[in-house]
């Protein structure tokens, strides 16, 4: 099978002998395979994750993960818009038409805004779930693990989404006017242009963004060199007397010192 079909019937259908064969395909062997994996999640931060083989199919006692370290995971998978074309699929096929596949996360096609991503089950695991959701250019993560049924973890997971979508919303988190340059002494240019140095949006309550302010705070001039990065000032993010976030302002370029040659000539040409 080409490695398209295989993905697929991985994300779709949880084709675990499929896990297995690509798991050998890229590092030779299952188990060559797994250190990859425990690499992997301590680089990611997945502080209480073991993962002893490729599919979490087997009930080792050693093999064991959290919610939170499922989260992180989930939230690197969808870093790659790819990947979304496996996991929002209903109904397909591979091998040419001869065998179907479903989708075994249901939210897929009854969940309003759906995107993935992945079910699992063992009988010491119970129904597990993380489940993706994206909806005015915010998506969300829901995972949930241990449920006695799979319709519980179904309806689990499209709570918390709903609640995340209901109770919080996506700001803007840049300035309300356009941010100056500030003059530089001393420097090869006279201004420097100030930029965000961060996220350009802010993910609050829908109470806070009723009441939100922004203050701006920005040195007067500065004074050569400069580097791309250097702080300027900062942005600061407020909602009824509640610090929300304080992004610093920064400097867009580079900006050189004038030397005794630079300054000389200046002079010169003054003259003349």
């Amino acid at each position: 099978m080409p490695v398209r079909d295989m993905l697929k019937s991985i994300v779709v259908s949880s084709a675990n002998d499929a896990a297995v064969a690509m798991a050998e395909h890229i590092a030779g062997s299952e188990a060559a395979f797994v250190q990859r994996m425990n690499d992997r999640a301590a680089e990611l931060g997945m502080k209480n994750t073991v993962f002893c083989n490729c599919t979490g199919l087997l009930d080792q006692p050693e093999h064991v993960t959290t919610a939170r370290d499922i989260s992180i995971m989930s939230r690197e998978l969808i870093r790659h818009d790819w990947i979304k074309d496996y996991t929002t699929i209903w109904m397909d096929t591979v091998r040419d038409g001869q065998f179907g596949l479903s989708n075994t996360n249901k939210l897929i096609r009854f969940y309003d805004g759906a995107t993935g991503l992945k079910t699992g089950f063992t009988s010491r695991a119970g129904y597990c779930l993380s489940a993706t959701a994206e909806k005015d250019g915010v998506e969300y993560i829901a995972v949930v693990l241990g449920c006695e049924t799979s319709s519980d973890r179904f309806e689990s997971a499209k709570a918390l989404l709903s609640y995340g979508f209901a109770a919080y919303t996506l700001v803007s988190a840049v300035p309300d006017e356009p941010l100056e340059p500030i003059p530089i002494t001393l420097g090869k240019l006279d201004y420097v242009q100030p930029v965000l140095n961060g996220d350009e949006k802010l993910l609050i309550t829908r109470g806070q963004a009723s009441s939100l302010e922004k203050t701006v705070q920005l040195a007067e001039s500065v004074k050569a060199p400069l580097s791309a990065g250097d702080t300027l000032g900062s942005l600061t993010i407020t909602s009824g007397g509640r610090l929300l976030a304080e992004i610093p302002i920064v400097a867009a370029e580079d900006v050189d010192a004038l030397t005794v040659w630079d300054i000389f000539t200046g002079l010169l040409k003054r003259c003349v």
